[in-house]
């Protein structure tokens, strides 16, 4: 009974720092949900994303077309391919106020699009 007395009493202390070092530790930062857009009739649905200014923002685009699509944008110096019946990742941000524009290159006359920062 004395042994476990004593490996008792030697776990308390890190017990009670890693306990207390919780407390009083900084919470993380909450992280902000991604953002979605959808890719179906080779035309981005939403069509408008909103996000507030100065964060930087997962986007998470998913083709449903049965061809390739493209996320373009000149003002978010983002430029990706996203095969047929996938998703692609993309990071924009932080962004200044404004409106940002983005089309697919491929089907331009119908997949065009905007992320407003405010």
């Amino acid at each position: 009974m004395k042994l476990a007395g004593q490996i008792l009493f030697r776990s308390l202390p890190p017990m009670i720092l890693a306990l207390t070092g919780s407390l009083f530790s900084p919470a993380a930062p909450a992280e902000e949900p991604s953002l979605s857009l959808k890719i179906k009739d080779h035309r981005f649905i939403p069509e408008e994303l909103q996000i507030t200014a100065g964060e930087k923002r997962l986007l998470v685009v998913e083709n449903e077309d049965a061809t390739a699509a493209e996320f373009e944008s000149h003002t978010l110096h983002r430029e990706k391919i996203i095969p047929a019946r996938s998703q692609s990742n993309i990071y924009i941000g932080p962004l200044k106020p404004g409106r940002y524009e983005f089309f697919d290159e491929f089907n331009d006359a119908t997949a065009h699009g905007v992320v407003v920062a405010k």
